[in-house]
């Protein structure tokens, strides 16, 4: 599937990979302003600014979205990406102030190199500062870090990443990009066919569903070391109720493409987007299958783009 988040206009993505160690964040950035909603579907998430976004709530747009690396550390780059809108007057306008509106998520990749380094606001605004329009994927940004299949222990892991995806139907554009980061496998929907995840003893990923079904049991498992972190956007037209609706319907393409998912090791979380660039309404219905899909296609983009990692071979490295 082509296209990518950038698809939807007034939306621009830009990465930071930090040199020191597999860590970096990735921003989302609506300048103009979005309708949001979110949806938290695993038992260990980090984020920030989420009940914002509920609908009773008074603020109606966000000015970016961050997904980031670090653990709870890494909500400190949120603080960059309110600092580069500010400086250029993009926020919730309060008398006087602006102040721009960042919810974020974060997923766990402390187990690789010092944990001390971690995204901070320096490498928000430099994320902002990277954004653009064209799809970069793989390791890159929130995905640097990002691991999957850890079900029977990290050593059996294989390299996440980050991806994305767009549909375009009845003139109304759909796109996804999504950090994998999972404790699960990552599955084909269209074959089954596990892409990456737990490896078994000739190195290439065997499937943690079919172990545990027949009898083989997991590691002791660390509470919070993993998450599926990502945005589903649109430019439909959509009031903050229905933005949570999407992310919630977005969720459907996690549960298709990681396998297991939403664990209580996990902290999965989705936000929606809807820039209303289109400039009008459509079906919920649709709009949420086609969120779904645009997700599963952007899970099985990162572990195809993604680049290894000393012990932690990538999907292209195996064949």
């Amino acid at each position: 599937m082509p296209g990518h988040l950038g698809d939807v206009a007034g939306l621009r993505v830009g990465h930071f990979s930090d040199a020191r160690r597999p860590t970096g964040c990735t921003v989302v950035l609506c300048e103009q302003g979005a309708v949001a909603g979110v949806d938290v579907r695993g038992a260990a998430p980090g984020t920030r600014e989420t009940d914002l976004l509920r609908p009773e709530n008074t603020v109606q747009q966000v000015h970016a979205v961050l997904l980031s690396g670090g653990s709870a550390f890494g909500l400190d780059a949120a603080g960059g990406v309110m600092r580069w809108l500010r400086e250029r007057g993009h926020g919730l306008k309060v008398g006087a102030a602006c102040v721009p509106i960042v919810p974020a998520a974060v997923l766990f990749d402390l187990g690789l190199g010092d944990p001390s380094i971690c995204p901070d606001a320096a490498a928000g605004y430099a994320a902002c500062e990277a954004a653009g329009a064209d799809a970069v994927m793989g390791s890159v940004g929130a995905g640097s870090g990002a691991t999957l299949g850890k079900l029977f222990g990290a050593q059996h892991a294989m390299k996440g990443g980050i991806g994305t995806a767009s549909l375009c139907l009845d003139g109304i554009t759909v796109a996804a990009l999504v950090a994998v980061n999972a404790l699960g496998d990552v599955i084909d929907p269209s074959t089954g066919q596990v892409l990456a995840g737990t490896r078994g003893a000739d190195g290439h990923p065997v499937g943690a569903l079919q172990d545990l079904l027949a009898g083989r049991k997991p590691a002791s498992l660390l509470a919070a070391a993993n998450t599926t972190i990502g945005v589903v956007a649109t430019d439909a037209q959509l009031d903050k109720a229905q933005a949570c609706k999407l992310a919630q319907m977005s969720h459907d393409g996690l549960a298709r493409s990681i396998n297991p998912v939403h664990t209580p090791s996990d902290g999965d979380v989705m936000f929606a987007l809807a820039t209303g660039g289109a400039g009008r309404t459509a079906e919920l219905g649709w709009l949420g299958a086609l969120a779904a899909e645009v997700t599963a296609q952007a899970v099985l983009h990162a572990v195809r783009c993604a680049t290894g990692l000393p012990g932690i071979p990538a999907l292209s490295e195996l064949r």
